[in-house]
């Protein structure tokens, strides 16, 4: 199996503004071999109990990634294409104990495209 290269916004904190919240820089970052998939039925029946969201798609996150994919955007390539927001948490499995190169998963709702 052989992935894709996606692309995740990174937001970094910058500073805090006047009534101290917290002002951030984004920054777009290519994370290569992603798997993407189609969710189970009970994803997509969990993801709209739970948040209210129609997930499309579940993305297989390779072992090492170190990125925070909660409440993130995420562009695909064609033929995916379009621009996803990230759903609910990042499940992840123990490194050693998955025999393939990806242990993490995030399920992604479509924004654009």
């Amino acid at each position: 199996m052989i992935g894709i290269s996606v692309t995740l916004e990174v937001k970094t904190q910058t500073g805090t503004d006047n009534f101290g919240q917290p002002i951030y820089k984004t920054t777009n970052e290519s994370v290569s071999d992603v798997l993407v998939g189609e969710p189970s039925t009970d994803d997509i029946t969990n993801a709209l109990a739970m948040y209210g969201k129609k997930v499309v798609y579940t993305l297989a996150i390779p072992k090492g990634d170190t990125h925070t994919w909660e409440d993130t955007y995420v562009t695909l390539p064609d033929p995916f294409g379009g621009r996803y927001h990230t759903v609910g948490f990042v499940t992840a499995g123990i490194e050693a104990n998955i025999p393939l190169r990806w242990n993490k998963k995030v399920h992604l709702e479509q924004i654009e495209g």
